[in-house]
């Protein structure tokens, strides 16, 4: 476990998202990544201490009693920071300073890149508060009453896949044409074969690592701006939470293979114009060269409890794209329906008036 320390005044440092260097927040005091690097392979060199004691104190722990805990000892403090098997990164609970737990990222667990969070605690606040404008059929006392229970930056652990895939995809089309004349209306429907064959490559298709953020809800707050990450070092993660991995790379191939299936798709499907109808025939999809790469991205995750039911968010701490769940008026939603109704009955009444008329 490591702590990254002030060499100044000793205190606890973090990595500012603002200006993109660690900084003491006790004597402000700034310190450049590429000045840490080396600290960070010392640190990784480091020799755990061997104290042993032999002590009959205590009772054994009963089977699963301890599965999937690990304990660690703040070095500021002395107090104890329990987590689960995969936290990462974390802060002690006694003294707040923030944590790295260094094992975590060690040999095939270690990140080839991280995208350092560009966006802090209270931009994600603003972020939803701005979420809420403009939802007609929001409850009006949700923006007032509805408080945030929590809110952490987290470093969400991704597999990056990269692809080329060659694709043969056949469609059934159709091309309608309608005529009438004195006596009669004619409908004309011609049928088409239309194949297509190309390649597209794929880069860095992200897919989420960790078995307790939802899939959907990571895509949703896509894109990331691969051209901002960086060789990963661990002094990136002070201040934030992160989990390593609990889904490894061939356990993701499935999900990469569905977004990759699903866009070349699209994208053939894009080209096939002109006709009345489309319907997807086949579709046989190639991967070639195929490679994973292991990447850290920034998530700001918020909690919020409103009339007993919790409400979850999630922000993208690089671009401050918000997505997440919102409570329905169902008094405003029968009114909107209602207006909806009397707006249709209203055009309804003047086109037989109008008709009457003729």
């Amino acid at each position: 476990m490591q702590e990254y320390k002030c060499p100044c005044c000793g205190g606890a440092i973090n990595f500012d998202s603002t200006i993109q260097k660690m900084k003491c927040p006790f004597c402000d005091t700034e310190f450049d990544m590429a000045a840490l690097a080396e600290y960070d392979s010392q640190l990784n060199n480091e020799q755990a201490d061997d104290m042993k004691w032999e002590t009959e104190a205590g009772r054994e722990w009963q089977e699963g009693e301890t599965d999937g805990l690990r304990s660690y000892v703040c070095r500021s403090c002395g107090g104890e920071i329990v987590g689960d098997e995969n936290t990462a990164a974390t802060s002690c609970p006694f003294c707040g300073n923030p944590v790295v737990m260094m094992g975590q990222f060690s040999g095939a667990l270690k990140p080839d890149y991280v995208i350092p969070f560009k966006l802090d605690k209270q931009a994600a606040k603003e972020a939803l508060k701005n979420h809420y404008k403009g939802k007609r059929l929001l409850p009006r006392v949700f923006k007032d009453q509805n408080h945030i229970d929590e809110i952490k930056g987290v470093y969400v652990p991704f597999w990056l896949f990269d692809a080329d895939a060659d694709a043969d995809i056949c469609y059934k089309a159709t091309r309608v044409r309608t005529w009438s004349d004195s006596n009669y209306d004619y409908t004309k429907t011609s049928h088409y074969a239309v194949s297509r064959s190309g390649a597209v490559g794929f880069a860095r298709v992200p897919v989420d690592g960790s078995s307790k953020m939802a899939d959907d809800l990571m895509e949703s707050i896509e894109p990331f701006d691969f051209s901002q990450a960086v060789d990963f070092q661990t002094a990136y993660l002070a201040g934030y939470l992160a989990d390593k991995y609990d889904v490894d790379a061939e356990q993701s191939i499935e999900r990469a293979n569905q977004r990759i299936k699903r866009s070349t798709e699209e994208a053939f499907a894009s080209t096939v114009t002109g006709y009345t109808t489309v319907v997807p025939e086949s579709s046989n999809i190639r991967l070639q060269n195929g490679t994973a790469k292991y990447a850290l991205y920034p998530v700001w995750l918020l909690n919020t409890t409103w009339n007993g039911k919790q409400y979850a968010f999630a922000m993208n701490g690089q671009t401050g794209k918000l997505v997440g769940d919102l409570p329905l008026d169902k008094g405003a939603l029968w009114k909107w329906r209602l207006a909806l109704l009397g707006i249709a009955g209203s055009v309804s009444f003047v086109v037989l008036w109008l008709m009457w008329l003729l």
